[in-house]
C-alpha cells in the first residue's frame, strides 16, 4: 500500500481569503443577480470605480468572477460570475465542512489514554 499524498487546501484557501471581504461578499450577492458593470457595482455598494476595480481583480485572480468587454465599446466591462468555478467551491467547500466527516476521539493520551508514564517517559 502506498502512502497517498495529502490534499492541497492552497485553492480554497485563495478563495477563501478573498471571499473574506464583506465588500467582496456583497460583490458577489450582485453578481449572483446577474451582469453587472463597474458603475453599477460602484453605485450599488457607494464606492468608487478604483476600489470596485481592486475587488474584481482579486476576485477574478481565484477565479470566481469572469469580465468580458463590450463587443461596441471595448472600454465597458462586464462582470459575472465564473459558474463552474462557483460550483467546484461550493462542492469542496461542502465536502471539507460537512459534519459527517467528524470522528470520534481516538484517546492516545492524557489521562484517559492508553499512553502511561513510567519516569517521566511514555509506555504503551
Amino acid at each position: 500500500m502506498t502512502p497517498t499524498s495529502p490534499p492541497s487546501f492552497d485553492p480554497l484557501a485563495r478563495q477563501l481569503k478573498a471571499l473574506a471581504s464583506p465588500k467582496r461578499l456583497q460583490i458577489i450577492a450582485l453578481l449572483m443577480e446577474g451582469v453587472h458593470c463597474n458603475c453599477e457595482l460602484g453605485e450599488a455598494l457607494g464606492m468608487p470605480a478604483n476600489l470596485i476595480s481592486h475587488h474584481m481583480a482579486v476576485l477574478r485572480e481565484v477565479g470566481l468572477v469572469q469580465v468580458e468587454r463590450d463587443a461596441v465599446d471595448a472600454r465597458w466591462v462586464y462582470f459575472s460570475m465564473n459558474e463552474a468555478a462557483l460550483t467546484e467551491l461550493t462542492t469542496t467547500f461542502g465536502a471539507f465542512f460537512d459534519p459527517g466527516r467528524i470522528q470520534p476521539r481516538q484517546i492516545d493520551c492524557g489521562p484517559q489514554g492508553r499512553m502511561v508514564l513510567v519516569d517521566e517517559v511514555a509506555v504503551r
